[in-house]
């Protein structure tokens, strides 16, 4: 039995049934690797049995402390059942891009039953016309509930259900997992009594250890190593109140090398700066569409892995956070990089100094009770909407994926996007991903929020095309509406053109002119913002 450490105790806490704290994915396979090339469903949970000794996270589940009085604990649950946590869907026709994200949205809005192992996989069938798939794709819709992953931790889980090779043999050696008993309430009650007296010295300790980190940050400070400003405080928007149960997901896939050659536009810019210059001018597009930017920047919450290398195999969370502003309030693409590179390396300089694995110990001692009943009021009194919130507008975490091709079941992995949660006050979260040569920037939203997430996607391809296009010295004209395409084509490099006198300036909302192109060839009339709910 192990206890829950604060952070993960949090995402325990914050559960709600409009706001379930799962992380997941949407993976898609392509079984011509796979003997005869086909995979069949009861293919994929033989492997997944033949490899469950390498993941604690799938046979571990939740004990809960009376009246909340505690963190909860991990048990090896004597009643796992792996049919109950793999599930098997098929796509109706035409089962294109769109029917697949909105059937993500529908399985990742249901609440995980956190009185079994918090995952679950489905298995979704019928992807045979998702542009860019050969026939026979399927997809896994993954959901893993918070408090057992962080970011690194996740692709533990990963390696535990992939191979890298089409034909690798199950893991040697015999399975010794051993199931536990469920400890009744009154051991729990009797633990928590123990802690509770053992919790103020833990906090003592914990104290004197960031003591060194804030006095640290404090010179720093008065240094000017760092500077502490208004603009990390962002503008509240139609993100930053009280979310509803539904939810809308979608991804835009784009080349790798691409997003190294834009960092190089900006001196010292990082691959993490650039996608988040590109969220930035995504969003900026999306608000400025609907006559809602704010002229202050918008900010971004970008957890940080302080996970060590002897931690890689534990359950739970290791993550610091950073501010990072998005630059929303600046048009030129370069130039919003720019900035965006001077924040963050500002933002860095004030977490390490403060220490960042400081701020996640500093987690683990908060008061179990007052977390719960915190978390409930801030829901039960609709705080968000009431102006009380995060100082931040959205999330962009980065995780890094494989850097070669893995297997499932013998099937190989062709494109991976992230999913997350939503809490109140944060109704749009986004997850960075590469894989192999791609890198996939997907995000979740409250459907009540933003009811066409295709457009946004339209955003997010359109910010990336117009900074790559900059940074290849090929100035686009000033903003002008994204068109939507499919979002899971890739972007295909453009050839330098002629220079040419700049368009004039229109404002995102004006219709382009003449078609776009997919990535097929195929020409197409620019789609307007969606008018109604892409899904339930």
């Amino acid at each position: 039995m192990q206890q829950l450490q604060g952070m993960d105790a949090s995402f325990v806490a914050l559960e709600t049934r409009n706001s379930p704290m799962h992380i997941g994915s949407i993976l898609i396979y392509n079984p011509e690797t796979a003997p005869d090339g086909f995979v069949r469903f009861k293919d994929i949970l033989a492997f997944f049995e033949s490899r469950l000794q390498l993941s604690k996270t799938m046979r571990q589940r939740m004990v809960r402390v009376p009246f909340d009085l505690d963190y909860p604990y991990w048990i090896e649950d004597p009643d796992f059942d792996l049919e109950y946590h793999v599930r098997h869907v098929a796509l109706p026709a035409p089962g294109d891009w769109r029917q697949l994200c909105i059937q993500a949205a529908r399985i990742f809005a249901r609440p995980l039953d956190l009185d079994r192992p918090p995952w679950e996989f489905t298995v979704v069938e019928g992807l045979d016309n998702v542009e860019g798939l050969p026939k026979g794709c399927y997809a896994y819709i993954t959901k893993v509930h918070h408090a057992a992953i962080d970011g690194m931790s996740g692709i533990d889980l990963m390696e535990a259900t992939h191979t890298l090779r089409p034909d690798e043999p199950p893991p040697p050696g015999p399975d010794e997992w051993k199931p536990e008993k469920v400890p009744n309430p009154i051991e729990l009650l009797g633990k928590s009594y123990f802690n509770a007296i053992a919790n103020p010295l833990k906090q003592i300790e914990v104290a004197a250890k960031a003591a060194p980190g804030l006095a640290k940050a404090l010179r720093g400070l008065a240094a000017k190593e760092f500077d502490v400003s208004t603009e990390m405080i962002a503008p509240k928007t139609r993100f930053n109140r009280k979310i509803s149960p539904h939810r809308v997901v979608e991804g835009v896939s784009v080349p790798l090398a691409d997003i190294k050659t834009i960092r190089g536009a900006a001196e010292g810019a990082k691959v993490n700066d650039v996608f988040l210059a590109i969220i930035g001018g995504a969003m900026r597009r999306y608000l400025d569409s609907k006559g809602e930017l704010p002229k202050k920047s918008l900010t971004a919450m970008a957890p940080i892995s302080v996970r060590s290398t002897d931690e890689k195999n534990a359950m739970g969370n290791q993550v610091a956070a950073m501010i990072a502003p998005l630059g929303t309030q600046i048009a030129d693409p370069i130039e919003r990089l720019a900035w965006v590179h001077d924040r963050t390396t500002n933002s860095k300089a004030m977490t390490d100094a403060m220490g960042a694995r400081n701020m996640t110990e500093m987690s683990k001692v908060s008061p179990a009770l007052w977390m719960s009943l915190g978390a409930q009021l801030y829901t039960r009194l609709s705080l968000a909407n009431r102006g009380v919130g995060p100082i931040f507008t959205t999330v962009v975490t980065n995780v890094p994926g494989p850097p070669v091709p893995i297997y499932s079941a013998g099937a190989r992995l062709e494109s991976m996007m992230g999913l997350i949660c939503l809490t109140d006050g944060m109704g749009l979260a986004h997850v960075v991903q590469s894989y192999t040569k791609e890198a996939t920037i997907a995000f979740t939203a409250d459907r009540e929020m933003m009811d066409d997430p295709e457009f946004y996607a339209a955003c997010i391809r359109e910010s990336f095309e117009q900074l790559r296009d900059a940074a290849a010295g090929n100035a686009a004209p000033a903003e002008q509406k994204p068109a939507a395409k499919k979002s899971l084509a890739k972007s295909a490099p453009k050839k330098p053109a002629a220079k040419k006198r700049a368009a004039p300036r229109k404002k995102p909302s004006e219709p382009a002119k003449g078609g776009t192109k997919t990535s097929t060839g195929r020409s197409k009339k620019p789609a307007q913002p969606l008018k109604g709910p892409t899904t339930e």
